[in-house]
């Protein structure tokens, strides 16, 4: 009985390590990304929206940059691709 129960925790474990393998050496990811990268991405979605409002808060950028930035992060973009083209105020150096 013991040597069956063994084989068979064995036999799970190995399984195991040759799924995890597999999953390695695979170029293909799995439909949906894992829960820890999904929580990061809506976390760094979060910071950059809060970041943006300071930015707004604090006259750093216009109510047009402001809303097409915003727009950009609520389609899940962090960064914009395209450049400003209104500053308020200045450049301080």
């Amino acid at each position: 009985m013991v040597a069956l129960i063994a084989s068979l925790a064995g036999a799970l474990i190995l399984a195991g390590v040759v799924y995890d393998i597999a999953r390695l050496i695979t170029p293909d990811e799995p439909c949906r990304p894992p829960l820890a990268r999904l929580r990061g991405r809506r976390a760094a979605l979060e910071e950059a929206e809060r970041w943006l409002v300071g930015l707004r808060l604090h006259h750093r950028v216009d109510a047009d940059t402001y809303q097409h930035r915003m727009s950009g992060i609520a389609r899940g973009q962090r960064r914009t691709t395209a450049v400003p083209t209104h500053h308020v105020g200045g450049h301080h150096g």
